[in-house]
């Protein structure tokens, strides 16, 4: 099904510089320094259930697609919060998938998919309506044999690296357990504070109660509360964390002095927090999640302007993270600013950041990544993840901040099995943009064949301080 040029310009003289910088590409392992794999199943390493459980229902890309043409998330197996009825046989669920799977035609997804199916199982035909219950069959075969397991996988596929994505009072009982077991695969944690820094949430009081069990303290001042995230990021850097990871619907970053954010803290414990509340103290909190990495090393990753479970009648019936999140127009140069004045300067911060606002590449990332020491570009991200995405930002942020002020690639995925086709595709995107860069002599070809290895492998490595 795969094309050997897939991705590459149909101009020969391109064609033939891509190839050759793809193949450097390929030779390297892979890095996935951010990504939210769940630990347990590499603790656990034990057989994936089925194909529907494996691809299908966990990737909120799959199921945004065919609930945007009317497939009930029911009939995906989608489990409801109120233990509602579901689609609970698999085989049905894959039918269903099969039989929509024309809708990816085009999509990131549909290159992944396809990618994965034949680089992982060895399918050789296209999934349709009527092939759908065969490449059930086939896949379902795979995953009874023991070289399908996740540890197997996860060396089959070259990993050198994974990094997971763990709330600030996880247990990391899953990472525990991996270490102690005496598989030599890489699994990092990294610490994820948004549940105990958003005043909003529903549950960050409860979240600031685990805060405290975790550390041993009452948590009823905001001095506690910073010194409760400090031992914590202290414990997640001894369980092999290099970086931290914030989201945030704006980058708006400001300093209150300790009695503001002491006032704050104290009307969001009452519950009286307002909304005028949440921003400044989410503000605030980044400038303290810069000092701390300042302080204890962690790279700081921040994902701004997504507004979260935009369809409230999905996020009743199903919760969070179904693919109903949708971007939002996103200002960074002031919005950093207070963050970037203080700290922007400081060898010892490493910020990467994301964004899901296109207009902002060349107009202000690339500018501020291309002046301030701390800040790397993190690869397009989400709806962006795809061939003509990478293209975009490779073409607009290149000029002003060159490419050894980006932070490489990394999956950002749930699904474990399409990691290797999400590495591929990326590679073979930067292999074609320099392969033109070469064609119309900007670069050398020796000069492309030391940035392929530095988009591929060098970056991330030295962006997350995992070398």
């Amino acid at each position: 099904m795969l094309h050997v040029d897939r991705y590459f310009s149909p101009i020969p003289a391109v064609r033939d510089i891509a190839r050759e910088l793809y193949q450097l590409a390929a030779a390297y392992p892979l890095v996935c320094p951010h990504g939210h794999v769940d630990p347990k199943l590499l603790a656990l390493d034990e057989r994936f259930p089925d194909p529907a459980t494996l691809i299908v229902i966990p990737d909120h890309y799959v199921v945004r697609m065919l609930y945007s043409q009317g497939v009930p998330m029911e009939a995906l197996g989608i489990p409801r919060v109120d233990a509602g009825p579901t689609q609970s046989d698999p085989r049905r669920i894959w039918q269903l998938f099969g039989d929509h799977f024309h809708l990816f035609r085009g999509t990131p997804s549909g290159a992944w998919l396809s990618q994965e199916f034949e680089g992982v199982f060895g399918i050789s035909e296209p999934l349709t309506a009527a092939s759908a219950m065969r490449i059930y069959e086939q896949i379902e075969a795979c995953l009874a044999r023991p070289e399908f397991r996740p540890r197997a996988l996860f060396e089959r596929f070259r990993i050198e690296a994974l990094c997971t994505t763990d709330a600030a009072t996880d247990s990391l009982e899953w990472h525990r357990h991996i270490r102690q077991s005496g598989w030599t695969g890489a699994v990092r944690p990294t610490f994820r504070p948004d549940l105990a820094i958003n005043l909003r949430h529903p549950n960050w009081g409860a979240e600031i109660a685990r805060l405290g069990a975790q550390t041993g303290q009452d948590i009823a001042s905001y001095a506690r509360y910073i010194q409760a995230l400090e031992q914590r990021r202290h414990f997640f850097k001894q369980m092999g964390a290099t970086a931290t990871d914030h989201a945030a619907e704006t980058p708006f970053t400001a300093e209150l002095s300790s009695a503001e954010a002491e006032t704050v803290f104290q009307r969001a414990l009452a519950g009286r927090a307002t909304p005028d509340d949440v921003r400044l103290f989410t503000g605030h909190m980044l400038m303290e999640m810069a000092r701390m990495s300042v302080d204890d090393g962690l790279v700081m990753q921040l994902h701004p302007g997504s507004d979260r479970n935009h369809n409230q009648q999905v996020f009743e019936r199903f919760g969070p993270d179904r693919g109903c999140d949708i971007p939002l127009a996103t200002e960074y140069t002031r919005n950093l600013k207070p963050l970037l004045n203080k700290y922007g300067n400081d060898p010892q911060l490493t910020l990467v950041i994301f964004t899901l606002d296109e207009t902002t590449y060349s107009r202000e990332l690339a500018p501020l990544a291309g002046h301030y020491p701390a800040l790397r570009l993190g690869p397009p991200w989400w709806f962006h993840d795809s061939i003509e995405g990478m293209a975009r930002f490779r073409c607009q942020v290149t000029e002003t901040a060159g490419i050894y002020n980006t932070a490489g690639f990394n999956d950002d995925t749930r699904a474990f099995a399409s990691i290797p086709a999400r590495h591929d595709v990326a590679r073979r995107v930067d292999a074609n943009f320099l392969a033109d860069q070469v064609s119309r002599h900007i670069i050398s070809l020796d000069e492309a064949r030391e940035m392929i290895r530095a988009l591929t492998y060098e970056l991330v490595k030295k962006t997350y301080r995992l070398a």
